[in-house]
């Protein structure tokens, strides 16, 4: 049997106490809440397994829902609604605020068991996949603390991609992937060598090939995670070029992901503008002029460059 921690936020009392027998008695630990504002705390400062919201009667179950689901860091804990009324229009206010199950008053108990097992069960998927996510983006942190001369470039990556991102008019999805992709864009690097990735000097045939291999390395790291799907791309076509010079597979033009075209422009620029061993940082302004010759070169979208060009240019200015 999996056990819980689950909050109970029930305003009738005897049905609460039903429901915390009902539950302890299963094994889970729980907790009695009976308003809106100490469901959204309690689960602010302890996220539980599991939430059973019974505050129909005062209107307030499908507003802590919507609360806690719009909220990044409680949206994963399932939450069942438990109403009294068993007519479409409350299942309906219910799935429109996110809500993950529905349980009718008078309970049904083994009904109630089987739902509460399922949505613990859900739960326990979902934190095994968070789990092997952060250690994914920690491995992406690892490879940036191999060498000094990059610290922060991650971060960095990933606030320009946003920025250029919402520059576009992209969509939340796609902001939260350049986000995780500004974080995981060099992760096959785990796998080049410490002679070739610290090099200070230029890289041989073989080094660079090596190296050129980082790419489909880091796809294969996060193949494995469908909550990585939408950064995959990111991780292997970032340093594709537009008319097919780029690697590894030599894309060209609307063959290269959007996605991967921003963080490929946002890279070279942090590049350019921090200090490496071999050379001096560039200047913002030089640093724009080289993207825009490579623009020019046909290597980089123009229009892409020109809006990352106006977007940090309002975003200092601000």
């Amino acid at each position: 049997m999996l056990l819980a921690s689950i909050l109970v936020a029930d305003d009738d009392t005897s049905s609460a106490r039903f429901l915390e027998q009902l539950l302890t008695h299963e094994g889970h630990r729980v907790q009695l809440v009976d308003t809106a504002e100490a469901v959204l705390s309690s689960c602010e400062a302890d996220p539980p397994d599991l939430v059973l919201i019974d505050l129909v009667a005062r209107g307030h179950a499908f507003h802590v829902c919507r609360q806690l689901k719009e909220n990044p860091s409680t949206r994963f804990i399932p939450v069942i609604i438990v109403t009294g009324q068993a007519d479409s229009g409350e299942r309906l206010k219910g799935i429109e605020a996110g809500a993950d199950d529905f349980v009718l008053k008078p309970f049904d108990v083994g009904e109630l068991r089987a739902r509460v097992r399922s949505l613990i069960r859900l739960k326990l998927y979902t934190d095994e996949l968070e789990s092997v996510e952060s250690l994914i983006l920690g491995l992406g942190a690892t490879i940036e603390a191999r060498d000094p001369t990059t610290r922060g470039h991650c971060q960095r990556l990933a606030a320009y991609s946003i920025t250029l991102g919402r520059s576009l008019g992209l969509g939340d999805r796609d902001l939260s992937a350049l986000e995780r992709g500004g974080f995981l864009h060099d992760i096959g690097k785990i796998a080049v060598p410490d002679r070739v990735l610290l090099k200070s000097g230029a890289l041989n045939a073989k080094e660079s090939r090596v190296m050129r291999e980082h790419p489909i390395v880091g796809d294969a790291l996060c193949a494995g995670l469908r909550s990585l799907r939408a950064v995959r791309p990111i991780v292997r076509h970032h340093h594709e070029r537009l008319d097919g010079t780029g690697y590894p597979d030599g894309l060209r033009y609307s063959q290269v992901p959007l996605l991967a075209q921003i963080v490929g422009i946002v890279d070279v620029f942090d590049a350019l503008t921090t200090e490496r061993p071999y050379r001096k940082p560039l200047d913002r302004e030089a640093a724009f002029q080289v993207l825009l010759d490579e623009a020019a070169k046909g290597w980089r979208d123009l229009a892409l460059v020109d809006a990352f060009t106006r977007a940090i240019v309002v975003e200092n200015e601000e």
